[in-house]
């Protein structure tokens, strides 16, 4: 999936940004965005009790899609405590207030609703969608988990069992393996080098207290972005902010996150696992999503190892060569740091050939940079992409999120192929020398190493 170029969002201004009042004077405060070439119409909106959300208002189907995010994610996790934010991320849907579990979800299923709660580095998100007529109830069952989340000693007690039996299945995998070593080769010390999920020994110290005092820090309104997309009106929908957020605290109480760099590479380890297949993580640092060349560095990562059968690593490394059963490359543009990271799975026989070829490929694009022909086809796919991804309403609500977590225009969606198409030749080359000049970071995980690398 693509990652996360622009500048921050335009201030709610009364007598600047051309707001207009809908409806009666209790109505929320909305601005919008004027579309273009099919571009959906965003508008700010500001409910009555100061709740913004970006909502595009589509009656094309009688449902709704909301998309939501709290700033912190796992890094707030107590280093002898990660995975606490994942735990709390599956245990928020299950019962609130006067309703258990059972109850919860039956009301859920009843309604037709989809509530859920996921949890990455860097921020909690939610996703809420519903029939239209089922609305009133979908946005109370969500402020309940929100504001009073009951977490019972039996839910707990489960879904601690099921967190447990994930990390267990996952020391025995070795994509999971290799993808945790190369994020602790990565980060070290800091926390985005801890595995989101924790650890056995951390998951069995998470107690009720933990659980509580998480909610207690991250969930709040300084820090809460909200997307809606469907059948809805602004006033209507800023009522509905209210009930389901008005209530929250005001302030978080974050714990401060440095930025940090990768590790410098070249640096390679090697974690034996007695599997049939070897498995090669590998990547180093990216951009930054605010900085001036991460359009071209998403271009890049499409014609190096992105999604499709046409990129490069693709071609050299399973079609021309068949070392690799698979191999890709993504960006990953996080709040302190980025990374690009790719993955090749291939047989212990050729793993020495495999790593060979994958640093071959990065000295050539480092060195020689794209060809105008892979250039102009990396646009048209990321011109269609955003298509694509703004079809559903869930795809739009998603994209707004991001977009608003990216401290991206409002009007981002219009000027995005602006932006792609405005990436030069030289943009590139310059770009892919920052990202590949110096090598990479390299996690091998499987039955023999290669020769002269270090063994953990």
């Amino acid at each position: 999936m693509p990652g996360k170029q622009g500048d921050s969002p335009t201030a709610y201004s009364s007598t600047e940004s051309g707001e207009f009042i809908t409806g009666a004077p209790v109505a929320p405060a909305t601005v919008r965005s004027a579309p273009s070439h099919g571009a959906p119409e965003v508008q700010r909106l500001v409910s009555r009790g100061g709740i913004e959300a970006w909502f595009v208002q589509d009656a094309t189907v009688p449902q709704i899609a909301m998309q939501y995010a709290f700033a912190g994610g796992s890094t707030q996790d107590p280093p002898e405590r990660s995975g606490l934010g994942c735990m709390v991320a599956r245990l928020l849907p299950e019962g609130s207030g006067d309703l258990d579990s059972k109850s919860f979800h039956e009301r859920l299923d009843k309604g037709a609703i989809n509530l859920n709660f996921t949890l990455t580095r860097d921020d909690l998100r939610g996703s809420l969608r519903m029939l239209k007529h089922n609305k009133h109830e979908a946005f109370e069952l969500l402020g309940m988990a929100l504001t009073s989340p009951r977490f019972d000693a039996r839910d707990v007690e489960r879904i601690q069992a099921e967190v447990l039996a994930s990390l267990r299945h996952r020391s025995t995998e070795p994509v999971s393996t290799a993808y945790r070593k190369f994020f602790e080769l990565a980060f070290n010390s800091h926390p985005y080098g801890r595995e989101p999920e924790g650890t056995l020994e951390s998951v069995q110290k998470i107690q009720n207290a933990d659980l509580k005092d998480y909610v207690r820090r991250v969930i709040a309104k300084d820090t809460l972005k909200i997307a809606v997309v469907g059948d809805i009106d602004a006033q209507t929908l800023g009522s509905l902010l209210d009930s389901t957020f008005g209530n929250l605290p005001e302030r978080s109480d974050l714990t401060e996150v440095a930025d940090v760099a990768p590790a410098k590479p070249p640096q390679r380890i090697f974690i034996p696992l007695d599997v049939p297949q070897t498995v090669v993580t590998f990547g180093g640092a990216a951009v930054r999503r605010s900085e001036p060349d991460y359009m071209a560095t998403r271009l890049l990562n499409q014609i190096f190892g992105g999604s499709g059968l046409s990129s490069r690593l693709f071609h050299e490394v399973r079609e021309k060569r068949g070392l690799a059963y698979s191999v890709h490359q993504t960006l990953m543009p996080m709040d302190h740091s980025a990374l690009f990271v790719g993955n090749a799975g291939t047989r212990p026989d050729r793993m020495g050939e495999t790593i060979e070829e994958l640093e071959r490929q990065v000295r050539r694009i480092a060195e020689e940079g794209p060809t105008r022909e892979e250039l102009d086809e990396a646009k048209s796919y990321l011109k269609g992409l955003q298509m694509m991804e703004l079809e559903t309403q869930s795809g739009l609500a998603h994209t707004l999120l991001q977009h608003q977590r990216d401290k991206l225009p409002i009007e981002y969606i219009e000027k995005h192929n602006a932006l792609v198409d405005a990436v030069t030749l030289e943009d590139a080359k310059r770009a892919a020398q920052r990202l590949w000049g110096q090598g990479l970071l390299t996690t091998i995980v499987g039955r023999a190493p290669p020769p002269a690398v270090r063994c953990e």
